[in-house]
């Protein structure tokens, strides 16, 4: 009997991998994953935007529902922005890239006036209407990607000379970059490096510019770091989080008071402590202690593993795309989403030192749920240029128009 067993577990196993080979050999396979683990993250991240605020919204704003509705309203003005991208021609999309680029850097300059609002110690917000805030900096990572993208594609003949690569491209997204540390942001400059480092990996330049490129960028992180007095108090925290329990190391220790209390089950959606007040930020950069908490390991290592696939269905579009621009604009944001989702995670678990940065499409913030819901609409727009995607998709809008 247990032989029996046995024999058939590889088979099983040989069967589930034939399944899935079957599945991402059809023509919209990585169009369709891209709507749905699109559609699976936001939802998740609208469900514990709820829970994870409506204490603190209650006792604020005296609306338990005030926060998760402002999150709600962007994230139809991104749903919106998603299905514009997937709706219009990539060659009109391409006309948009440079204004709207000039456009964010403008605003971002904005913020240096007294037009810029500062909040928690970062000076890069702008006043909307209606109470609503909006953050230049977070725009900037989706369009330097096609910026950056469309550049390359351009000079494809030429990029065998690292010349090519690296001019205009680094001197543009090195001075935006620059502007975000301004404003004293490091935590969205870090993710800007990571796009300029990967786009240039993608270009195909040298390892010896790379490693250059790589420690120049570290030797300006750390004068950034060592010239900021809370900088360096969070990286000693980062160190040694007890030194500090009710300071610099507070944060991190209730983040991981809230992962051991969710254990590998969770306490239950809805039921965590920690965001009663414990925890600074519990719905915003550090959302997944609260998930760690009411979802335990099991549903941290779910929404992880969502990431994980949608890093996999990004790259094999970058690698598959038939056109170049969507090669570059696959990878591109892919590395964006990942870099800032890993910079994120290894925050609240404690392997990174507390600097402000949202999970996409989980944390609370409008801006960053925006241009990421935007990002995405990209992605599945490069996957329609995967080989018969786009035959498949108009045959397949023939039948829904015909039913």
């Amino acid at each position: 009997m247990s032989e029996s067993r046995t024999s058939t577990r590889p088979r099983r196993a040989s069967a589930a991998m034939e399944s899935v080979r079957q599945v991402l050999a059809r023509p919209l396979a990585s169009y369709q994953l891209v709507l749905g683990l699109t559609a699976i993250l936001l939802g998740l991240g609208l469900i514990m935007v709820l829970s994870a605020s409506s204490v603190f919204a209650l006792r604020t704003y005296g609306d338990s529902f005030y926060i998760v509705t402002r999150q709600v309203i962007f994230a139809g003005l991104g749903v919106v922005g998603f299905l514009t991208v997937l709706r219009m021609p990539m060659d009109k999309l391409r006309m948009l890239i440079r204004p709207v680029l000039l456009v964010v850097v403008v605003l971002i300059v904005l913020t240096f006036t007294p037009l810029g609002l500062e909040v928690n110690g970062n000076r890069n917000w702008l006043p909307l209407f209606g109470g609503f805030n909006l953050q230049p900096s977070e725009l900037a990572k989706l369009v330097l990607v096609l910026w950056i993208a469309d550049l390359y594609d351009r000079r494809h003949k030429y990029l065998g000379t690292p010349r090519y690569i690296l001019t205009p491209m680094l001197p543009v997204a090195g001075a935006v970059s620059a502007m975000v540390v301004a404003q004293d942001d490091l935590g969205t400059a870090l993710v800007l490096f990571a796009v300029i480092v990967g786009m240039l990996w993608v270009a195909g330049l040298p390892a010896r510019y790379m490693w250059f490129l790589g420690l120049a960028i570290g030797v300006v992180s750390v004068f950034f770091v060592a010239t900021a007095p809370h900088r360096v108090t969070r990286m000693l925290s980062f160190l040694d989080p007890t030194a500090d329990p009710e300071g610099a190391g507070h944060q991190s220790i209730k983040a991981m008071m809230a992962f051991a209390r969710g254990g590998f089950g969770g306490v239950g959606l809805g039921q965590s402590r920690q965001k009663w007040g414990a925890l600074p930020e519990a719905h915003n950069d550090f959302i997944l202690a609260v998930i760690g908490e009411e979802l335990g390991l099991a549903g941290t290592l779910v929404l992880l593993a969502l990431f994980v696939m949608l890093g996999f269905v990004g790259f094999r579009i970058a690698m598959r795309a038939r056109d170049r621009f969507a090669r570059y604009t696959a990878a591109g944001i892919t590395i964006w989403l990942l870099s800032q989702a890993i910079i994120n995670v290894g925050m609240v678990v404690g392997l990174l030192p507390v600097i402000g940065i949202p999970l996409p499409l989980i944390s609370y913030g409008g801006s960053s749920l925006l241009a990421t819901l935007v990002g995405l609409g990209f992605l599945a727009k490069c996957a329609t240029t995967e080989p018969g995607a786009a035959r498949a998709l108009a045959t397949s809008r023939r039948r829904k128009a015909a039913v």
